[in-house]
């Protein structure tokens, strides 16, 4: 058997070892911060290299502090089946003509039509001014029943949450670091940085605000969105999208009566890709799978 060497530690002195790391005074420090509050009060206990094989042996060098429990965030689940509903904007950034320097793009838009429904620009991220542009897209389309944005600051202020509770608005959040939560704004600023004529900067505030009022008036007016049809924003926004939807339908019966034999039997219907959604999501909630052993259940026997 191997000999116990001289200068181990006893039965004891580990235990004591164990008492005071895990002790109200010294639970929450690291081993080699308590090996030095130790000394200052006078006790040696044993090395930083001892201390840590001995809370290793007890599996206690990971675990033995306390540790804050963070409930995971829920879900955001938002239905909207109609304009002026539920609301999502978000801020991005503008770069300047100056290295560093950017403009802040407050964009709201309606999930439902897509449509942008408020859009300022400033030179700095402020709640204020982010109050400011909620009032205004109020005032001019109505109050909606819900406000979705991100976890940023000017999001979660005092001002804007102040507000929405004024006026009744659920408030909304994505879960942090989920950028999916938020996809109808995330959408709206690919399609805004990636359209070719988009700049490599901004010369001033004013050239960023004019640009964004231009982006808005073509994306809301003429930009015909794959998630509405291939609707133009502004169309479904205010009611409009039934007439496009109506015209586009004679004209593919008008073609379907002139050359029958490119068509399939039955008036002509709009294909799949033309029509309006009936509901606009943020995380669907997934329907429930069916249960093959209820169905093995209910099925009638052979006869």
């Amino acid at each position: 058997m191997r000999a116990r060497p001289a200068n181990a530690l006893t039965p004891s002195e580990q235990e004591a070892i164990v008492q005071a790391l895990t002790s109200e005074d010294l639970v929450d420090r690291a081993p080699a911060q308590a090996y030095a509050l130790l000394l200052e009060q006078g006790r040696y206990l044993g090395s930083v290299s001892t201390i840590y094989r001995v809370l290793r042996e007890r599996k206690q060098v990971l675990e033995r502090r306390r540790q804050a429990r963070h409930p995971a965030k829920k879900r955001p689940e938002l239905m909207a089946d109609g304009p002026c509903q539920v609301f999502s904007w978000d801020i991005t950034k503008l770069r300047s003509r100056i290295k560093g320097v950017y403009y802040d793009a407050y964009v709201m838009i309606d999930i439902y039509s897509r449509m942008i429904v408020g859009v300022h620009v400033h030179a700095r991220e402020n709640c204020e001014l982010a109050a400011e542009m909620m009032r205004e897209v109020f005032g001019v389309h109505g109050i909606p029943h819900v406000v979705h944005a991100d976890r940023g600051t000017a999001m979660k202020s005092k001002s804007v949450t102040d507000l929405l509770q004024d006026l009744d608005i659920d408030p909304s959040y994505s879960r942090p670091k989920i950028s999916n939560d938020n996809p109808y704004s995330e959408a709206n600023f690919r399609t805004l940085k990636y359209s070719p004529w988009f700049p490599e900067y901004f010369t001033d505030l004013g050239h960023a605000r004019q640009f964004m009022d231009d982006f808005a008036a073509w994306y809301n007016a003429c930009h015909h969105h794959s998630g509405i049809g291939l609707l133009v924003p502004a169309d479904v926004h205010y009611g409009r999208h039934h007439q496009v939807q109506a015209t586009r339908l004679a004209a593919l019966e008008e073609a379907r009566r002139a050359h029958p034999e490119r068509f399939s039997s039955g008036p002509a219907i709009l294909p799949k890709s033309l029509r309006l959604p009936e509901q606009a999501w943020i995380n669907k909630p997934e329907e429930p799978s069916p249960d093959p052993a209820a169905a093995t259940r209910t099925k009638p026997a052979a006869a």
